[in-house]
């Protein structure tokens, strides 16, 4: 099992972060933080969290931070289908049916659905069935030859956004995982285009997928919850597609019809 100081050490290199600045941000000398990474000194419990919550580390890290100290973790991980997330379960359902009639799904830290409305249904209609069987990836639901890729008319330009997510994702929160969802959406993707297109929004690049005789326009948001101290709430995240312009809303609004 590696050592709190090593795992310190490398979480600080990654987010690139001096000890120094560390230090500042976590309340403690540069000398005592030295101390910590060589192993010259042990932590105490609250410093750990401290440490952990100035470098951003995801709270299921953070468990992996405190046992490396000798410390139990602090941080539940309740099932997602359990009593004690009733309450959860309830608020994202809500949250889900009030995009409607825009698409929305909430996904895990992998990126496979846990829940999705009826217009993501309706959007997805018609994909490879294989695709849809759980555990559904939306990345790879979006990219492969048998999802939506063959209806997205920006392809070259948009496969790259969610490419380079799922990238910086793994290389923030390191997951093999992610690292070999990237590889394999990366070699789905068409050869990346030299600059944004002439047709992008000015401030994001928009998911142009066809639809009936006309094409769809959306924009796509992330959200999580903020505050949360559960491992399974943590990791979860709503994606909703928006549209960019009226025409897509009102097209959205007769296809959830």
């Amino acid at each position: 099992m590696e050592t709190f100081g090593g795992a310190l050490r490398e979480w600080r290199t990654r987010r690139r972060v001096s000890q120094l600045e560390l230090a500042v941000r976590a309340g403690t000398t540069q000398r005592h933080l030295s101390f910590l990474e060589s192993g010259r000194s042990a932590p105490g419990r609250g410093m750990v969290i401290r440490l952990a919550e100035s470098l951003e580390v995801p709270i299921r890290e953070r468990n992996d931070l405190l046992l490396a100290a000798g410390f139990a973790p602090a941080y539940a991980r309740s099932p997602l289908d359990g009593p004690e997330l009733a309450p959860v379960r309830a608020a994202l359902e809500h949250v889900l049916r009030g995009h409607l009639p825009y698409p929305a799904v909430v996904v895990d830290r992998h990126g496979d659905l846990v829940s999705g409305n009826a217009a993501f249904r309706a959007l997805t209609r018609g994909a490879d069935p294989a695709l849809l069987t759980p555990p559904v990836s939306v990345p790879r639901l979006l990219l492969h030859p048998g999802g939506l890729a063959p209806r997205i008319v920006n392809l070259d330009e948009w496969a790259w956004h969610v490419v380079d997510r799922v990238r910086a994702e793994a290389v923030r929160n390191p997951d093999e995982r992610l690292r070999t969802l990237a590889t394999e959406l990366a070699a789905l993707a068409p050869p990346r285009p030299p600059a944004p297109g002439p047709r992008h929004l000015g401030f994001a690049v928009p998911l142009r997928l066809r639809h009936g005789h006309g094409e769809l326009r959306l924009i796509t948001t992330l959200t999580h919850f903020g505050t949360a101290v559960d491992v399974t709430i943590a990791e979860l995240r709503l994606e909703a597609f928006l549209p960019a312009d009226a025409p897509t809303a009102a097209a959205l609004a007769g296809l959830a019809e």
